[in-house]
């Protein structure tokens, strides 16, 4: 037999930062897109009108990660309990939680980690989320500062090899942030409904069923 009782898992704070990140990084991809490859794709109108929100989503991603760095690291200060694995997860949450998401789901048993305020993320999140948010976002957001200020940055240019690296490196890393997100929206499918890890985004709040 089994119950149902709620945690309050996002705080307001959490949740605002979350879908404000998501529609700038969302506009990103899609501006990035039509500036990468103007002779194919044309979702603004004008290049000049896809540069334009490109930079204006690239600040308020930038100013996001400042808010959410400076709310774990400052305000919560759970940055490395929530995003850092631990020796556990080493060990062996990364192998169970791994087979959960490739075998155990498909058969119906149970998720091995339980969400809770102080530990929302299995070892696998951690270990993804430590990537993205205290590697990848910072470098985006460094090269995508630097292209947009290419005259302060220019020693920054320099030292990399040039624009042209610059360039690339700067679309590379945000193929890497891309594929994330699709791998990211999957992976949120995979509760007892489809949209059970959705709710919480929403209104804080997940179920969690507990077995008698």
């Amino acid at each position: 037999m089994a119950t149902a009782s709620k945690i309050y898992l996002n705080p307001t704070p959490v949740r605002i930062w979350h879908w404000l990140h998501a529609l700038g990084v969302v506009t990103l991809v899609l501006t990035g897109i039509q500036i990468r490859f103007p002779e194919f794709i044309n979702l603004f109108g004008t290049y000049k009108t896809a540069i334009r929100l490109h930079n204006t989503a690239g600040i308020v991603v930038s100013l996001s990660f400042v808010l959410w760095f400076f709310y774990y690291a400052i305000i919560a200060g759970t940055l490395a309990k929530q995003y850092v694995p631990g020796r556990i997860d080493l060990q062996t949450g990364l192998w169970r939680q791994g087979v959960y998401y490739f075998f155990n789901f498909f058969l119906g048993r149970p998720n091995p980690h339980h969400a809770t305020p102080e530990n929302k993320f299995n070892a696998l999140q951690k270990s993804a989320y430590m990537v993205i948010m205290l590697i990848l976002v910072p470098l985006v957001i460094v090269t995508g500062l630097a292209l947009l200020y290419i005259g302060p940055a220019w020693s920054l240019v320099h030292m990399v090899g040039g624009l042209k690296i610059l360039v690339n490196l700067h679309f590379l890393i945000a193929c890497a942030l891309c594929a994330f997100v699709f791998t990211h929206v999957y992976l949120a499918t995979l509760g007892p409904t489809p949209w059970a890890h959705f709710k919480p985004m929403w209104d804080g709040w997940e179920e969690i069923e507990e077995k008698h």
